[in-house]
């Protein structure tokens, strides 16, 4: 079987960077390395010895100009080792050579501002949405359902039908011209939304959509399913015991409903 080698991307603030590479473990990679994304731009981290690119949440560069946008110019601008070679060239080459790039909370506002998100077509990125102040007007430190859309072409939330995650962002709400929006919706584009956990059915009633975006929408993936991100954190919820009712719900599976997605995307690239 093909070897899986994992990157987590740190630095500037990101602060999920060890669980994730845990997530990555537990969902069978043969390597997972944690870098600082300094070592990116001087070459010794390279891109391309890598098959799953993980961006983790965070508050990169303390949000100063908005969420993840001080680190899309870097990705975007930065010259790798002083050379004619920027970041985002070898961002676009990892992912045109089959590479699997999973963005969480800032890592997905990362995306989205990049231009990835919900869509890569120009050979510079073209910014489609945006996530912008939760609706609520304040930081969101809560548990919510998710339902995940079986006509989804995502890679990562193959076989999932429903899980529960942690979400923790002051800027998760899904923002766009309308006919992105519904572009979103007819291309089944929008893998995971919030949901009422009584009903199933995806929801914008607060607090269970926890910042307004419309038809709750909670994660976006590309048409290829390869480029995913998500406001929740599936790498916070990795084991029965940081479940907020573990104690009160014996029937929790050992193994937290986030490693699925991790486990998916492993799998696909083998």
């Amino acid at each position: 079987m093909a070897k899986v080698r994992a990157l987590v991307v740190s630095g500037n603030g990101t602060n999920c960077e060890r669980e994730t590479a845990e997530a990555c473990r537990l969902g069978g990679a043969d390597e997972v390395v944690v870098s600082p994304i300094w070592d990116l731009s001087a070459g010794e981290t390279r891109l391309r010895d890598f098959r799953l690119l993980c961006l983790p949440g965070g508050f990169m560069d303390g949000d100063d100009l908005g969420s993840a946008r001080a680190a899309a110019n870097r990705w975007r601008h930065a010259r790798v080792a002083g050379g004619e070679r920027r970041l985002w060239d070898d961002l676009r080459a990892f992912v045109e050579a089959g590479g699997l790039v999973i963005g969480i909370c800032n890592g997905f506002q990362l995306l989205v501002k990049l231009g990835m998100l919900p869509r890569l077509e120009a050979a510079e990125p073209v910014q489609r949405v945006t996530l912008t102040f939760n609706a609520s007007g304040r930081f969101e430190d809560r548990w919510v359902t998710l339902v995940a859309e079986p006509r989804s072409p995502c890679l990562f939330t193959r076989g999932i039908e429903r899980l529960e995650l942690p979400v923790r962002h002051g800027e998760g709400r899904l923002v766009g011209a309308p006919e992105e929006l519904e572009a979103l919706t007819r291309e089944h584009l929008c893998p995971l939304r919030y949901a009422d956990p009584a009903t199933g059915q995806p929801t914008e009633q607060y607090p269970l959509n926890p910042n307004g975006s419309p038809g709750g929408v909670a994660a976006l993936c590309d048409p290829s399913g390869r480029l995913f991100g998500l406001m929740p954190h599936p790498e916070a919820f990795l084991h029965r015991t940081l479940h907020p009712r573990w104690t009160r719900e014996p029937g929790l599976p050992e193994e937290g409903a986030g490693v699925a997605i991790f486990r998916n995307a492993v799998q696909a690239l083998r």
